[in-house]
């Protein structure tokens, strides 16, 4: 086997684009965003992944990734209210570039207990707060006007 057959196991990943949930929930008519930080870096984030083969679409698999990252269960919006970059840093490799589509998820209910608890941070902020505590300008700009729309 030559080195030009070997591929590397995230060769598939690069340039596909993921999926994002944007959780919120509404209390006295301001609009709240859950954030996570991620595991890597610790910056604030939405619970974003790829859509996997079992997902049925891509807004479901979205609020999968929610539940599994910040234990967040409600309902998915169908509709992507946009895209945002950035670069994600692949384990033991170099950063590719990802194009994240965010679907909104009304939250119901929180759980205690979910697949990577204990491993993340999590927080409500209101909307210019969590525009201001990510780091990509696009991601920002998608939480403002999602934020100006719900209000």
């Amino acid at each position: 086997m030559g080195l030009e057959t070997v591929k590397p196991a995230f060769a598939n990943r690069v340039g596909r684009e993921q999926i994002a949930a944007l959780p919120y929930r509404v209390e006295k008519n301001r609009t709240l965003i859950l954030l996570v930080t991620s595991r890597g870096t610790g910056r604030w984030v939405l619970p974003k992944g790829w859509i996997e083969a079992s997902d049925p679409d891509p807004a479901e698999a979205a609020a999968r990734e929610a539940l599994e990252e910040a234990g967040v269960i409600g309902e998915i919006h169908k509709s992507g209210i946009g895209f945002y970059n950035y670069s994600k840093l692949l384990d033991g490799g170099p950063s590719v570039l990802c194009r994240v589509r965010v679907y909104p998820l009304h939250v119901k209910s929180q759980l205690k207990v979910f697949k990577e608890a204990g491993q993340r941070i999590m927080e409500w902020f209101g909307v210019e707060d969590a525009a201001e505590a990510v780091k990509e300008p696009e991601l920002a700009s998608l939480i403002r006007k999602f934020g100006a729309e719900k209000i």
